[in-house]
């Protein structure tokens, strides 16, 4: 059975959007070290946005949560799609 985000707690919805704004934020990072300022930008400001809003948005905003969710996989479905070989690092530090 699939959940929607209204099905889920206010608890599960703060984790997904936190867990999508840390992948926007990673895909910034790569987009940087590849020259795509643009989309490191707009990723980048997405997922600050959503880790300043998460709380609020889970709570008391659901169906705004629901958008901002799908935006975000939109945005990160059009990078997957430019960037199948996606950098992986193998340094340690």
């Amino acid at each position: 059975m699939t959940k929607t985000i209204r099905d889920l707690t206010i608890e599960e919805r703060e984790d997904a959007l936190i867990t999508m704004a840390h992948a926007l934020e990673g895909a910034a990072r790569e987009a940087l070290v590849e020259g795509n300022r643009q989309f490191a930008a707009i990723s980048g400001n997405m997922a600050e946005a959503i880790f300043i809003n998460a709380d609020q948005l889970a709570r008391d905003h659901v169906e705004e949560a629901e958008q901002v969710l799908e935006q975000a996989v939109q945005i990160m479905v059009e990078y997957e799609a430019e960037h199948p070989y996606r950098i992986v690092s193998t340094a340690i530090h």
